[in-house]
């Protein structure tokens, strides 16, 4: 379960505090799909670094099955992460030195699994990639670069998946054949998945939705949400 606390980020913007994540408390079942949507520079994409650790918040906490990850130290973060979190981007992020069976085998051996290379290989096949293991970055398309990075999301066998506008670089039929990937994923595998996107049709594929507007929660679906209101604005809260 994800669980978060009166989690806030604010930042400076010139000599100017700008708050991006308004307080917000909610929780995120295990096994749960929940879409967070809005539009660039609403805070979605803060609150899943948040969620992931990539980001400290500036007030509140964000509890991880059971862990408080704002009192983790990096060692223990990196730790943390490394077993139950992967991560799916909108740039793919792949070593472009590496094939695609080794930029899969990568978190494998930073694991210290015997079998990185056959476990790389079969992820690969789950995603559809089988053959392709010795191609480089440069050599596939982009779907099939996210299909190689999301089979790396996977390596572990994390609980969690967090996905950061995975289509936003594809085509329609790609980010279609991404979209179908990740929910078998969150079938059969019961993997919490949070996705942030922008595309409301893409979301009304979750189980829950919460949508983001300047870095309030303006409209959620499927979820509890208490959403704190600006100094000097209106009190109370979204349920």
């Amino acid at each position: 379960m994800i669980a978060l606390n009166q989690v806030s980020k604010t930042v400076t913007s010139g000599s100017q505090p700008l708050t991006i994540l308004h307080p917000l408390t909610t929780e995120i079942p295990a096994g749960q799909f929940i879409a967070i949507v809005g539009p660039s520079g609403s805070g979605k994409s803060t609150l899943l670094g948040l969620i992931a650790g990539l980001d400290a918040p500036t007030s509140g906490s964000v509890v991880i099955d059971g862990t408080d990850i704002t009192a983790l130290d990096e060692d223990a973060l990196a730790k943390l992460r490394g077993e139950k979190i992967g991560f799916v981007f909108q740039f793919f992020h792949l070593i472009p030195s590496l094939t695609a069976l080794e930029n899969v085998a990568v978190p494998l051996e930073i694991a210290g699994a015997g079998d990185a290379t056959a476990r790389a290989a079969a992820l690969l096949e789950e995603v559809g990639l089988t053959g392709r293991g010795h191609h480089y970055p440069s050599q596939l398309s982009g779907g099939e670069q996210q299909r190689v990075a999301l089979a790396r999301a996977l390596a572990n066998n994390p609980p969690i998946l967090l996905a950061d506008e995975p289509t936003g670089n594809l085509d329609s039929a790609n980010g279609r054949h991404i979209m179908d990937l990740l929910r078998n994923i969150h079938r059969s595998r019961a993997t919490t998945l949070v996705l942030v996107t922008h595309d409301r049709e893409l979301a009304a594929m979750a189980d829950a939705r919460m949508v983001l507007r300047d870095g309030h929660v303006v409209e959620y679906t499927g979820v509890e949400v208490v959403a704190g209101r600006p100094a000097g604005g209106e009190s109370g809260g979204v349920r």
